[in-house]
């Protein structure tokens, strides 16, 4: 995975939600806790986070900022701010040599970090869209670079319901929804 992953994720995010930027955010996003408004804020927080990560290259921890969206900003304008953050991970990325480590939960290359962003996108996307009751799901080339990438036990099968399963969003026949997971982004030098 690389920056065009970002880029096409971030393409997935505006124009299904870009035109709902009109509607309530205040509701629940699909299963979480946290609203639409809320979850739309977290995934430009992780993606600046991700990009913070490959421009420093810390080797032990999370650099120690975050995303503050203002109360007073529109759903329009918390979706610019994600974008934003976006297009910053897909710079990090694309000027971010192979070699390249940093840490989240371990030494980390940059196609786990252009996957944990796809992977935010499009799932917390999908969440903000069950929130507002538009059926969507994510693309299925982008879901199976993200299984490939962050879930090598995932099981097989088709790319969007076998993340969604991973990622505790869904059923799969013959499995248990999932309560808990994480992915492993992390790869030893």
């Amino acid at each position: 995975m690389d920056h065009q992953d970002v880029q096409a994720a971030v393409a997935q995010m505006l124009e299904v939600l870009g035109p709902r930027t009109g509607e309530d955010w205040t509701v629940p996003a699909g299963s979480l806790e946290w609203s639409c408004r809320q979850t739309a804020a977290h995934i430009g927080h992780d993606l600046l986070a991700y990009a913070g990560q490959l421009a420093v290259r810390p080797a032990d921890a999370y650099l120690l900022f975050d995303v503050r969206v203002r109360p007073t900003a529109s759903p329009a304008q918390v979706l610019q701010v994600a974008a934003a953050c976006g297009g910053l991970l897909a710079s990090a990325l694309a000027t971010a040599e192979p070699s390249l480590r940093a840490w989240h939960w371990g030494p980390c290359d940059p196609t786990g970090f252009a996957a944990m962003g796809v992977a935010e996108i499009l799932l917390h996307t999908q969440d903000i869209t069950r929130g507002l009751g538009v059926d969507w799901l994510p693309p299925a080339p982008l879901c199976a670079a993200v299984l490939d990438r962050l879930f090598p036990d995932a099981p097989p099968g088709e790319p969007v319901p076998v993340l969604l399963w991973c990622t505790g969003r869904g059923d799969l026949d013959g499995l248990s929804r999932r309560t808990s997971w994480t992915w492993k982004a992390a790869r030893p030098d």
